[in-house]
Protein backbone atom coordinates (compact mmCIF):
# COMPACT_ATOMS: atom_id res chain seq x y z
CA UNK A 1 0.00 0.00 0.00
CA UNK A 2 1.24 3.56 -1.31
CA UNK A 3 0.44 6.38 0.62
CA UNK A 4 0.55 10.29 -0.12
CA UNK A 5 0.28 13.66 1.10
CA UNK A 6 0.31 17.18 0.47
CA UNK A 7 3.27 18.62 2.60
CA UNK A 8 2.29 22.24 4.58
CA UNK A 9 2.27 25.79 2.55
CA UNK A 10 3.74 27.24 5.80
CA UNK A 11 5.84 24.65 8.38
CA UNK A 12 7.48 25.80 11.52
CA UNK A 13 10.85 25.26 9.36
CA UNK A 14 12.10 22.74 7.35
CA UNK A 15 10.87 19.59 7.49
CA UNK A 16 13.23 17.02 8.54
CA UNK A 17 10.70 13.86 8.05
CA UNK A 18 7.68 12.08 8.69
CA UNK A 19 6.44 9.60 11.33
CA UNK A 20 3.62 7.33 9.88
CA UNK A 21 2.01 4.99 12.55
CA UNK A 22 -0.37 1.74 11.56
CA UNK A 23 -1.84 -0.77 13.29
CA UNK A 24 -4.56 -3.28 13.17
CA UNK A 25 -8.06 -2.78 14.23
CA UNK A 26 -8.58 -6.03 16.49
CA UNK A 27 -12.18 -5.78 17.50
CA UNK A 28 -12.82 -3.78 20.66
CA UNK A 29 -9.00 -3.58 21.15
CA UNK A 30 -5.98 -2.58 19.12
CA UNK A 31 -3.20 -4.35 17.95
CA UNK A 32 0.17 -3.26 17.98
CA UNK A 33 1.13 -0.49 16.56
CA UNK A 34 4.06 -0.11 13.92
CA UNK A 35 5.81 3.01 12.72
CA UNK A 36 7.96 4.47 9.89
CA UNK A 37 9.47 7.65 8.72
CA UNK A 38 9.96 8.69 5.64
CA UNK A 39 11.64 11.68 4.38
CA UNK A 40 9.35 12.19 1.69
CA UNK A 41 5.56 13.19 1.83
CA UNK A 42 5.37 9.54 0.32
CA UNK A 43 6.07 5.57 1.83
CA UNK A 44 5.04 2.08 1.29
CA UNK A 45 3.78 -0.04 3.82
CA UNK A 46 4.15 -3.93 3.16
CA UNK A 47 3.06 -6.74 5.26
CA UNK A 48 -0.28 -6.03 5.75
CA UNK A 49 -2.92 -8.81 6.32
CA UNK A 50 -5.45 -9.15 4.18
CA UNK A 51 -9.54 -8.26 4.52
CA UNK A 52 -8.26 -6.65 7.70
CA UNK A 53 -9.07 -3.16 9.26
CA UNK A 54 -6.19 -0.82 9.57
CA UNK A 55 -5.78 2.49 11.36
CA UNK A 56 -3.05 5.05 10.32
CA UNK A 57 -1.49 8.32 11.56
CA UNK A 58 1.17 11.04 10.41
CA UNK A 59 2.34 13.78 12.36
CA UNK A 60 5.49 15.61 10.81
CA UNK A 61 9.12 16.86 12.44
CA UNK A 62 11.20 19.77 12.13
CA UNK A 63 14.09 20.75 14.52
CA UNK A 64 11.70 21.94 16.97
CA UNK A 65 10.31 18.46 17.36
CA UNK A 66 7.57 16.07 16.50
CA UNK A 67 4.03 18.15 16.32
CA UNK A 68 0.70 15.88 16.85
CA UNK A 69 -0.39 12.94 14.85
CA UNK A 70 -3.35 13.51 12.78
CA UNK A 71 -6.50 12.33 13.58
CA UNK A 72 -6.71 8.30 12.93
CA UNK A 73 -8.42 7.46 9.84
CA UNK A 74 -9.70 3.52 9.22
CA UNK A 75 -9.18 1.44 5.79
CA UNK A 76 -9.99 -2.08 5.10
CA UNK A 77 -7.58 -4.06 3.03
CA UNK A 78 -9.36 -6.48 0.31
CA UNK A 79 -9.45 -10.13 0.31
CA UNK A 80 -6.65 -12.11 -1.01
CA UNK A 81 -8.62 -13.02 -4.16
CA UNK A 82 -8.23 -9.27 -4.69
CA UNK A 83 -12.29 -8.66 -4.91
CA UNK A 84 -11.77 -5.08 -4.37
CA UNK A 85 -10.45 -4.44 -7.97
CA UNK A 86 -7.99 -1.36 -9.05
CA UNK A 87 -10.11 1.31 -7.66
CA UNK A 88 -8.46 3.67 -4.48
CA UNK A 89 -9.82 6.13 -2.30
CA UNK A 90 -8.31 9.78 -0.84
CA UNK A 91 -9.44 9.40 2.77
CA UNK A 92 -9.00 12.96 5.03
CA UNK A 93 -6.13 13.12 7.55
CA UNK A 94 -5.37 16.07 9.78
CA UNK A 95 -1.76 16.54 10.55
CA UNK A 96 0.08 18.76 12.66
CA UNK A 97 3.53 20.31 11.84
CA UNK A 98 5.50 20.46 15.13
CA UNK A 99 5.51 23.73 17.11
CA UNK A 100 4.10 25.46 13.57
CA UNK A 101 0.87 26.48 14.73
CA UNK A 102 -0.32 24.89 11.39
CA UNK A 103 -2.66 22.16 10.05
CA UNK A 104 -2.61 20.45 6.82
CA UNK A 105 -4.57 18.25 4.92
CA UNK A 106 -3.21 15.09 3.66
CA UNK A 107 -4.80 12.57 1.35
CA UNK A 108 -3.87 8.94 2.14
CA UNK A 109 -3.73 7.62 -1.51
CA UNK A 110 -4.43 3.43 -1.53
CA UNK A 111 -3.80 2.26 -4.57
CA UNK A 112 -4.78 -1.23 -5.99
CA UNK A 113 -5.43 -3.24 -3.40
CA UNK A 114 -7.06 -1.26 -0.63
CA UNK A 115 -10.55 0.05 -0.77
CA UNK A 116 -12.09 2.33 2.21
CA UNK A 117 -15.19 1.45 3.63
CA UNK A 118 -18.26 2.39 2.17
CA UNK A 119 -20.55 1.98 4.72
CA UNK A 120 -20.13 5.44 7.41
CA UNK A 121 -21.94 6.00 10.44
CA UNK A 122 -23.62 8.99 11.40
CA UNK A 123 -20.91 9.58 13.47
CA UNK A 124 -18.12 9.88 10.76
CA UNK A 125 -20.56 12.27 8.90
CA UNK A 126 -20.52 14.65 11.69
CA UNK A 127 -16.73 14.14 11.55
CA UNK A 128 -16.28 14.81 7.94
CA UNK A 129 -18.36 18.01 8.30
CA UNK A 130 -16.05 19.28 10.83
CA UNK A 131 -13.00 19.17 8.13
CA UNK A 132 -14.50 21.01 6.07
CA UNK A 133 -13.25 23.98 8.57
CA UNK A 134 -10.00 22.65 7.86
CA UNK A 135 -9.79 21.95 4.72
CA UNK A 136 -11.74 25.09 3.07
CA UNK A 137 -9.14 27.85 2.76
CA UNK A 138 -8.90 31.02 5.00
CA UNK A 139 -10.96 29.27 7.40
CA UNK A 140 -9.83 29.06 10.99
CA UNK A 141 -7.61 26.00 12.25
CA UNK A 142 -8.33 26.46 16.32
CA UNK A 143 -12.01 24.99 17.00
CA UNK A 144 -14.12 27.16 19.90
CA UNK A 145 -15.13 24.10 21.49
CA UNK A 146 -18.34 26.41 23.12
CA UNK A 147 -19.33 25.11 18.97
CA UNK A 148 -19.65 21.83 20.25
CA UNK A 149 -23.36 21.07 21.46
CA UNK A 150 -22.00 18.86 23.67
CA UNK A 151 -19.19 20.15 25.49
CA UNK A 152 -17.77 17.51 26.47
CA UNK A 153 -17.30 16.27 22.91
CA UNK A 154 -14.84 18.75 23.03
CA UNK A 155 -12.41 17.55 25.77
CA UNK A 156 -12.64 14.18 24.73
CA UNK A 157 -11.17 15.18 21.25
CA UNK A 158 -8.59 17.54 22.84
CA UNK A 159 -8.17 16.90 26.36
CA UNK A 160 -6.06 13.29 27.35
CA UNK A 161 -7.85 11.77 30.50
CA UNK A 162 -5.37 11.05 33.12
CA UNK A 163 -6.44 8.47 35.71
CA UNK A 164 -6.70 9.97 40.03
CA UNK A 165 -4.15 7.32 40.66
CA UNK A 166 -1.49 9.36 38.27
CA UNK A 167 -1.31 12.45 39.93
CA UNK A 168 -0.33 13.27 43.53
CA UNK A 169 -1.17 17.01 44.93
CA UNK A 170 1.35 17.96 47.55
CA UNK A 171 0.67 21.19 48.25
CA UNK A 172 -1.81 24.62 47.82
CA UNK A 173 -0.29 27.63 45.96
CA UNK A 174 -3.06 29.72 44.79
CA UNK A 175 -7.18 29.98 44.47
CA UNK A 176 -8.67 30.53 41.20
CA UNK A 177 -12.12 31.49 40.80
CA UNK A 178 -13.19 27.69 40.45
CA UNK A 179 -10.84 26.02 42.67
CA UNK A 180 -7.78 25.87 44.16
CA UNK A 181 -4.28 25.69 42.02
CA UNK A 182 -1.60 23.43 43.50
CA UNK A 183 1.34 22.26 42.84
CA UNK A 184 1.92 18.62 42.58
CA UNK A 185 3.21 15.19 40.60
CA UNK A 186 1.96 13.21 37.33
CA UNK A 187 3.52 9.82 36.96
CA UNK A 188 2.20 7.86 33.92
CA UNK A 189 3.04 4.73 33.21
CA UNK A 190 6.11 4.62 31.03
CA UNK A 191 7.42 7.98 31.71
CA UNK A 192 9.03 9.73 34.36
CA UNK A 193 7.63 11.60 37.16
CA UNK A 194 6.98 14.91 36.62
CA UNK A 195 6.02 17.80 38.16
CA UNK A 196 2.53 19.82 37.39
CA UNK A 197 0.32 22.53 38.27
CA UNK A 198 -3.25 21.35 39.20
CA UNK A 199 -6.24 23.31 38.87
CA UNK A 200 -9.41 21.94 40.86
CA UNK A 201 -13.22 22.11 40.32
CA UNK A 202 -14.21 23.17 44.00
CA UNK A 203 -17.13 20.90 45.59
CA UNK A 204 -20.61 22.19 44.32
CA UNK A 205 -20.54 23.28 41.10
CA UNK A 206 -23.03 23.37 38.59
CA UNK A 207 -22.52 21.85 35.34
CA UNK A 208 -22.00 25.25 33.81
CA UNK A 209 -19.09 25.83 36.00
CA UNK A 210 -17.96 22.56 35.42
CA UNK A 211 -18.12 23.11 31.77
CA UNK A 212 -16.86 26.45 32.01
CA UNK A 213 -13.82 25.36 33.52
CA UNK A 214 -13.08 22.54 31.28
CA UNK A 215 -13.50 24.53 28.21
CA UNK A 216 -9.65 26.05 29.01
CA UNK A 217 -8.25 22.47 28.97
CA UNK A 218 -10.15 22.20 25.29
CA UNK A 219 -8.74 25.22 24.19
CA UNK A 220 -4.86 24.48 25.69
CA UNK A 221 -5.05 20.87 24.20
CA UNK A 222 -4.97 22.00 21.02
CA UNK A 223 -1.76 24.34 21.12
CA UNK A 224 1.34 22.61 21.19
CA UNK A 225 4.22 25.30 21.29
CA UNK A 226 7.59 25.91 23.60
CA UNK A 227 6.26 29.57 24.71
CA UNK A 228 2.22 27.85 24.79
CA UNK A 229 1.68 26.11 28.81
CA UNK A 230 1.32 22.74 27.65
CA UNK A 231 -1.45 20.88 29.20
CA UNK A 232 -0.81 17.33 30.25
CA UNK A 233 -4.88 16.31 30.74
CA UNK A 234 -7.80 16.07 32.61
CA UNK A 235 -9.38 14.21 35.19
CA UNK A 236 -12.77 14.01 34.37
CA UNK A 237 -13.46 10.86 35.94
CA UNK A 238 -13.20 10.92 39.36
CA UNK A 239 -13.95 14.06 41.69
CA UNK A 240 -12.18 16.89 42.33
CA UNK A 241 -12.52 17.40 38.80
CA UNK A 242 -9.03 18.51 37.86
CA UNK A 243 -7.04 20.12 34.71
CA UNK A 244 -3.14 19.20 34.93
CA UNK A 245 -0.47 21.49 33.26
CA UNK A 246 3.25 21.71 33.52
CA UNK A 247 4.83 22.84 36.18
CA UNK A 248 6.31 26.75 35.87
CA UNK A 249 8.58 26.92 39.12
CA UNK A 250 8.93 30.72 38.94
CA UNK A 251 5.04 31.23 38.83
CA UNK A 252 3.43 34.43 37.01
CA UNK A 253 5.70 37.09 35.14
CA UNK A 254 4.43 39.89 37.21
CA UNK A 255 4.90 38.94 40.38
CA UNK A 256 8.24 37.38 39.34
CA UNK A 257 9.52 40.51 38.18
CA UNK A 258 8.71 42.64 41.18
CA UNK A 259 10.14 40.31 43.14
CA UNK A 260 13.73 40.32 41.17
CA UNK A 261 13.31 44.26 40.58
CA UNK A 262 16.52 45.13 39.09
CA UNK A 263 18.28 42.00 38.92
CA UNK A 264 18.19 41.24 35.44
CA UNK A 265 20.01 42.38 31.64
CA UNK A 266 18.40 44.14 29.14
CA UNK A 267 19.26 41.14 26.94
CA UNK A 268 17.46 38.74 29.14
CA UNK A 269 14.33 41.10 29.50
CA UNK A 270 13.85 41.07 25.82
CA UNK A 271 14.49 37.12 25.96
CA UNK A 272 11.16 37.21 27.85
CA UNK A 273 9.36 38.94 25.31
CA UNK A 274 10.80 37.50 22.31
CA UNK A 275 9.47 34.25 23.78
CA UNK A 276 5.83 36.09 24.77
CA UNK A 277 5.79 37.36 20.78
CA UNK A 278 6.34 33.61 19.48
CA UNK A 279 4.18 32.29 21.84
CA UNK A 280 1.27 35.03 20.33
CA UNK A 281 2.89 34.52 16.90
CA UNK A 282 1.62 30.98 17.17
CA UNK A 283 -1.44 31.69 18.66
CA UNK A 284 -2.13 34.53 15.75
CA UNK A 285 -1.43 31.97 12.90
CA UNK A 286 -3.71 29.49 15.04
CA UNK A 287 -6.73 32.35 14.47
CA UNK A 288 -6.71 32.38 18.26
CA UNK A 289 -7.41 35.48 20.21
CA UNK A 290 -6.29 35.56 23.65
CA UNK A 291 -8.71 38.97 24.85
CA UNK A 292 -6.22 39.04 28.25
CA UNK A 293 -2.51 38.98 27.18
CA UNK A 294 -1.03 40.21 30.42
CA UNK A 295 2.16 40.03 32.86
CA UNK A 296 -0.36 38.00 35.34
CA UNK A 297 -1.04 35.54 32.65
CA UNK A 298 2.39 34.78 31.37
CA UNK A 299 4.08 32.37 33.29
CA UNK A 300 7.60 31.73 34.21
CA UNK A 301 10.16 28.54 34.34
CA UNK A 302 13.06 28.34 36.13
CA UNK A 303 15.22 28.73 32.64
CA UNK A 304 13.04 32.15 32.37
CA UNK A 305 11.01 30.63 29.72
CA UNK A 306 7.84 32.53 29.22
CA UNK A 307 4.50 30.29 28.57
CA UNK A 308 1.53 32.63 27.34
CA UNK A 309 -1.95 31.15 30.02
CA UNK A 310 -4.77 31.66 30.85
CA UNK A 311 -7.35 29.99 27.91
CA UNK A 312 -10.96 30.91 28.69
CA UNK A 313 -11.18 31.50 31.91
CA UNK A 314 -11.50 35.62 32.38
CA UNK A 315 -14.64 35.77 30.59
CA UNK A 316 -16.20 33.79 33.46
CA UNK A 317 -14.72 36.26 36.14
CA UNK A 318 -17.32 37.84 39.06
CA UNK A 319 -16.84 41.53 39.64
CA UNK A 320 -14.55 42.29 42.53
CA UNK A 321 -14.51 46.33 43.56
CA UNK A 322 -11.44 45.16 45.52
CA UNK A 323 -9.76 44.53 42.29
CA UNK A 324 -10.83 46.88 39.25
CA UNK A 325 -8.64 45.02 37.02
CA UNK A 326 -11.75 43.23 34.70
CA UNK A 327 -14.79 45.58 34.91
CA UNK A 328 -18.19 44.61 33.40
CA UNK A 329 -19.71 48.60 34.03
CA UNK A 330 -17.56 50.23 31.12
CA UNK A 331 -18.95 51.29 27.78
CA UNK A 332 -19.75 46.92 27.07
CA UNK A 333 -21.69 46.00 24.33
CA UNK A 334 -25.53 43.71 25.17
CA UNK A 335 -23.25 40.68 24.76
CA UNK A 336 -21.60 41.80 28.24
CA UNK A 337 -18.51 40.03 29.67
CA UNK A 338 -15.26 41.47 31.91
CA UNK A 339 -12.40 43.79 30.29
CA UNK A 340 -8.60 44.22 31.79
CA UNK A 341 -9.38 47.75 31.03
CA UNK A 342 -5.71 48.75 30.78
CA UNK A 343 -4.41 45.50 28.80
CA UNK A 344 -7.36 46.56 26.15
CA UNK A 345 -7.32 48.07 22.73
CA UNK A 346 -9.22 50.77 22.64
CA UNK A 347 -11.74 49.42 19.98
CA UNK A 348 -12.09 46.28 21.93
CA UNK A 349 -13.36 48.70 24.71
CA UNK A 350 -15.82 50.64 22.78
CA UNK A 351 -17.09 48.38 20.58
CA UNK A 352 -15.60 44.34 21.80
CA UNK A 353 -13.97 43.99 18.47
CA UNK A 354 -11.63 41.76 19.72
CA UNK A 355 -8.91 40.45 17.14
CA UNK A 356 -4.76 39.66 16.85
CA UNK A 357 -4.53 43.19 16.49
CA UNK A 358 -6.09 43.88 20.22
CA UNK A 359 -3.81 41.39 21.14
CA UNK A 360 -0.85 42.96 20.00
CA UNK A 361 -1.95 46.37 21.50
CA UNK A 362 -2.22 43.94 25.08
CA UNK A 363 1.27 42.73 24.02
CA UNK A 364 2.53 46.59 23.79
CA UNK A 365 1.19 46.76 27.94
CA UNK A 366 3.45 43.59 28.69
CA UNK A 367 6.45 45.13 27.07
CA UNK A 368 6.05 48.07 29.69
CA UNK A 369 5.02 45.68 32.44
CA UNK A 370 8.27 43.68 31.58
CA UNK A 371 10.55 46.91 31.28
CA UNK A 372 9.09 48.62 34.52
CA UNK A 373 9.86 45.21 36.71
CA UNK A 374 6.17 44.53 36.96
CA UNK A 375 5.12 48.33 37.63
CA UNK A 376 0.97 48.29 37.44
CA UNK A 377 0.32 50.21 34.37
CA UNK A 378 -1.35 53.41 34.56
CA UNK A 379 -0.30 53.35 38.05
CA UNK A 380 -3.52 54.73 40.63
CA UNK A 381 -5.72 55.80 37.44
CA UNK A 382 -9.27 55.26 37.53
CA UNK A 383 -10.36 53.22 34.54
CA UNK A 384 -11.80 55.46 32.99
CA UNK A 385 -9.42 57.99 33.32
CA UNK A 386 -7.56 55.61 31.47
CA UNK A 387 -9.72 55.00 28.90
CA UNK A 388 -10.18 59.18 28.83
CA UNK A 389 -6.33 59.56 28.41
CA UNK A 390 -6.01 57.02 25.67
CA UNK A 391 -8.66 58.73 23.76
CA UNK A 392 -6.63 61.69 23.80
CA UNK A 393 -3.52 59.95 22.17
CA UNK A 394 -1.67 59.78 25.47
CA UNK A 395 0.31 56.89 26.10
CA UNK A 396 2.62 55.41 28.89
CA UNK A 397 6.32 56.66 28.84
CA UNK A 398 9.61 54.77 29.19
CA UNK A 399 9.84 52.92 32.20
CA UNK A 400 13.29 53.66 33.70
CA UNK A 401 16.33 53.07 31.61
CA UNK A 402 14.45 51.08 29.14
CA UNK A 403 16.18 51.61 24.89
CA UNK A 404 14.95 53.84 22.88
CA UNK A 405 13.89 50.97 20.57
CA UNK A 406 12.40 49.13 22.98
CA UNK A 407 9.71 52.18 23.70
CA UNK A 408 9.05 52.69 19.75
CA UNK A 409 7.91 49.17 19.58
CA UNK A 410 5.71 49.86 22.66
CA UNK A 411 4.53 52.73 20.84
CA UNK A 412 3.94 50.90 17.46
CA UNK A 413 1.89 48.11 19.15
CA UNK A 414 -0.70 51.41 20.55
CA UNK A 415 -1.32 52.99 17.33
CA UNK A 416 -5.06 53.93 17.38
CA UNK A 417 -5.64 52.21 13.91
CA UNK A 418 -5.48 48.41 14.42
CA UNK A 419 -4.54 48.34 10.57
CA UNK A 420 -1.05 49.98 11.48
CA UNK A 421 -0.08 47.80 14.56
CA UNK A 422 2.79 45.87 13.76
CA UNK A 423 1.75 41.11 13.29
CA UNK A 424 3.59 39.37 16.27
CA UNK A 425 5.40 37.59 13.21
CA UNK A 426 7.15 41.27 12.74
CA UNK A 427 7.43 41.92 16.60
CA UNK A 428 9.35 38.25 16.57
CA UNK A 429 11.41 39.67 14.14
CA UNK A 430 12.40 43.13 15.33
CA UNK A 431 13.27 41.76 18.18
CA UNK A 432 15.44 38.80 17.06
CA UNK A 433 17.06 41.74 15.48
CA UNK A 434 17.96 43.80 18.51
CA UNK A 435 19.30 40.74 20.72
CA UNK A 436 21.75 40.43 17.71
CA UNK A 437 22.49 43.51 17.67
CA UNK A 438 22.90 44.41 21.25
CA UNK A 439 24.33 47.68 21.09
CA UNK A 440 20.91 49.04 19.43
CA UNK A 441 19.44 48.49 23.33
CA UNK A 442 22.04 50.89 24.81
CA UNK A 443 20.07 54.01 23.66
CA UNK A 444 18.40 54.81 26.45
CA UNK A 445 14.48 56.49 25.86
CA UNK A 446 13.46 59.67 27.87
CA UNK A 447 10.19 61.09 27.99
CA UNK A 448 11.47 63.84 26.01
CA UNK A 449 12.66 61.94 23.62
CA UNK A 450 10.27 63.74 20.19
CA UNK A 451 8.04 60.88 20.03
CA UNK A 452 4.97 61.98 18.01
CA UNK A 453 2.42 61.10 20.48
CA UNK A 454 2.10 63.33 23.97
CA UNK A 455 3.31 60.86 26.52
CA UNK A 456 1.16 60.33 29.77
CA UNK A 457 4.14 61.18 32.61
CA UNK A 458 3.73 60.21 35.85
CA UNK A 459 4.17 63.10 38.08
CA UNK A 460 7.08 63.43 40.34
CA UNK A 461 6.70 62.20 43.87
CA UNK A 462 6.29 66.09 45.83
CA UNK A 463 8.57 64.96 48.84
CA UNK A 464 7.00 68.06 50.96
CA UNK A 465 3.61 65.79 50.86
CA UNK A 466 5.54 63.15 52.97
CA UNK A 467 5.72 63.12 56.91
CA UNK A 468 8.77 60.78 57.15
CA UNK A 469 11.79 58.47 54.85
CA UNK A 470 9.77 55.99 55.08
CA UNK A 471 6.98 56.88 53.50
CA UNK A 472 9.11 58.39 50.75
CA UNK A 473 10.38 55.23 50.03
CA UNK A 474 6.75 53.76 49.90
CA UNK A 475 5.58 56.05 47.28
CA UNK A 476 8.65 55.06 45.30
CA UNK A 477 7.69 51.47 46.28
CA UNK A 478 11.21 50.82 47.93
CA UNK A 479 9.90 50.40 51.17
CA UNK A 480 11.72 47.17 52.07
CA UNK A 481 14.44 49.25 52.91
CA UNK A 482 12.71 51.69 55.40
CA UNK A 483 14.83 49.77 58.53
CA UNK A 484 18.16 49.91 56.21
CA UNK A 485 17.94 54.07 56.21
CA UNK A 486 17.02 54.37 59.62
CA UNK A 487 19.61 52.55 61.21
CA UNK A 488 22.30 54.05 59.52
CA UNK A 489 21.31 57.58 60.50
CA UNK A 490 19.26 58.52 56.98
CA UNK A 491 16.07 60.18 59.23
CA UNK A 492 15.42 63.55 57.24
CA UNK A 493 15.24 64.20 53.82
CA UNK A 494 17.83 66.70 54.41
CA UNK A 495 20.15 63.92 54.73
CA UNK A 496 18.91 62.01 52.31
CA UNK A 497 18.89 64.32 49.57
CA UNK A 498 22.94 64.31 50.40
CA UNK A 499 23.15 60.58 49.85
CA UNK A 500 25.35 59.10 46.83
CA UNK A 501 25.62 55.50 45.32
CA UNK A 502 28.31 54.82 47.58
CA UNK A 503 26.15 55.28 50.55
CA UNK A 504 23.63 53.21 49.31
CA UNK A 505 25.67 50.55 48.64
CA UNK A 506 26.96 51.00 52.19
CA UNK A 507 23.49 50.56 53.96
CA UNK A 508 22.71 47.63 52.02
CA UNK A 509 21.21 48.54 48.60
CA UNK A 510 23.13 45.99 46.36
CA UNK A 511 20.59 46.22 43.30
CA UNK A 512 21.36 47.99 40.20
CA UNK A 513 18.22 48.91 39.27
CA UNK A 514 16.94 49.89 42.97
CA UNK A 515 19.92 52.16 43.53
CA UNK A 516 18.87 54.02 40.33
CA UNK A 517 15.57 54.11 41.47
CA UNK A 518 16.26 55.70 44.77
CA UNK A 519 19.05 58.09 43.28
CA UNK A 520 16.77 59.32 40.41
CA UNK A 521 14.03 59.96 43.31
CA UNK A 522 17.05 61.73 45.17
CA UNK A 523 17.88 64.03 42.46
CA UNK A 524 14.17 64.76 42.14
CA UNK A 525 13.77 65.78 45.76
CA UNK A 526 16.96 68.19 45.20
CA UNK A 527 15.32 69.87 42.52
CA UNK A 528 12.25 70.35 44.79
CA UNK A 529 14.15 71.36 47.70
CA UNK A 530 15.96 74.18 45.16
CA UNK A 531 12.60 75.45 43.98
CA UNK A 532 11.60 75.95 47.61
CA UNK A 533 14.72 77.60 48.93
CA UNK A 534 14.13 81.06 50.06
CA UNK A 535 14.86 83.68 47.77
CA UNK A 536 17.92 86.76 49.12
CA UNK A 537 16.41 90.29 48.94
Amino acid sequence: MMLSWTPPERPNGIILDYEIKYYEKQGQSDGIANTVTSQKNTVRLDGLTSNSLYVVQVRARTVAGYGRYSLPVEFQTPAEDGSSGKSFQELPLIVGSATAGLVFVIAVVVIAIVCFRKQRSSTDSEYTEKLQQYITPGMKVYIDPFTYEDPNEAVREFAKEIDISCVKIEEVIGAGEFGEVCRGRLKLPGRREIFVAIKTLKVGYTERQRRDFLSEASIMGQFDHPNIIHLEGVVTKSRPVMIVTEFMENCALDSFLRLNDGQFTVIQLVGMLRGIAAGMKYLAEMNYVHRDLAARNILVNSNLVCKVSDFGLSRFLEDDPADPTYTSSLRLSPQGGKIPIRWTAPEAIAYRKFTSASDVWSYGIVMWEVMSYGERPYWDMSNQDVINAVEQDYRLPPPMDCPTALHQLMLDCWVRDRNLRPKFAQIVNTLDKLIRNAASLKVIASVQSGVSQPLLDRTVPDYTTFTTVGDWLDAIKMGRYKESFVNAGFASFDLVAQMTAEDLLRIGVTLAGHQKKILSSIQDMRLQMNQTLPVQV
